[in-house]
């Protein structure tokens, strides 16, 4: 598999698109077009195998299923892990024969995940250098507000960041892509698929997907009797080989009985309480 000219512009474009919390009120790029599972799809379009590209996503998605950016502070940059990390991964797949014959094997989600990790944490430089170069723009912004120049912030808002986003997003996205498959090819001959080397990133890419699960438990967990609800699902998935969609909707029945629970209690405590009321005034009538 190669990357043509077409195909690294139009995946920098989206990498900038993807990088830009704003667009779309957050819910087209950041959260949307920045997670790895629609970046899957949208890169398998471009590159011609939609298959492969959902495969790989779906691998380094479980890695970032709970990535967030507190205070700013990120480990790795989603933008490069899905932009950069899932073609990678996929002209790797294909590279090999053992891989290419099975990608959705955990060989294969091995390497995925390994390359993404990578290239996320590459990619946190390039998240750093865009938020830098944006403080520019931010002194822009003061200004005109200081002036009373209020129609300034447009320019400041929607045209000078794509500076920023283009020359750490779309260039380094476009650039890398283009010396990919030499790249990985590269790194496929030094690096045997039997060594000491790729068994070692076999067993970290492995591993990577516990932590993102793990950091996902950390958030959603509150007391020990949540473990039975968070999976509840894989029990249905496993046993009953229920597709996402059952899941949901087994799911949805069960969030409507606890809601009902929950009303219903909530009710006969406030019926208690103004039974208590009510008894607490005919005592004092009958005291007067």
């Amino acid at each position: 598999m190669t990357i043509q000219i077409w195909q690294a512009a139009l995946l920098g474009i989206f990498a900038c698109l993807a990088s830009m919390p704003g667009l779309g009120g957050t819910s087209i790029g950041n959260y949307t077009l920045g997670r790895p599972l629609v970046a899957g799809l949208i890169v398998g379009l471009i590159m011609g195998n939609v298959s492969l590209g959902i495969i790989v996503g779906t691998a380094i998605q479980v890695v970032y299923i709970a990535l967030v950016t507190p205070g700013g502070t990120v480990s790795a940059d989603v933008r490069a892990a899905c932009y950069i990390g899932i073609p990678l991964a996929m002209m790797a797949i294909q590279a090999q024969p053992d891989l290419a014959a099975d990608p959705s094997g955990a060989e294969a989600a091995a390497v995925a995940t390994a390359l993404g990790a990578t290239c996320g944490t590459i990619g946190a430089i390039l998240f750093y250098g865009t938020a830098t170069i944006n403080l520019v723009w931010q002194s822009y912004g003061w200004k005109a507000l200081e002036n009373g120049d209020t129609h300034k912030l447009y320019l400041v808002d929607m045209v000078l960041p794509w500076i920023s986003h283009i020359i750490c997003s779309f260039l380094p996205t476009f650039f890398i892509l283009m010396a990919g498959q030499g790249a990985v090819d590269f790194v496929m001959n030094s690096l045997p698929m039997d060594g000491l080397a790729m068994k070692t990133l076999f067993a970290v890419g492995s591993l990577l997907p516990c932590v993102g699960i793990a950091i996902l438990l950390k958030q959603v967990i509150a007391k020990p009797t949540d473990f039975l609800t968070f999976f509840f699902g894989f029990t249905l998935a496993a046993v009953m080989g229920c597709n996402l969609i059952a899941c949901s909707v087994i799911a949805c029945f069960f969030a409507l009985i606890n809601f009902q629970m929950t009303t219903l209690k909530q009710k006969l405590a406030t019926a208690g309480t103004a039974a208590a009321i009510t008894a607490a005034d005919d005592e004092d009538e009958e005291d007067i």
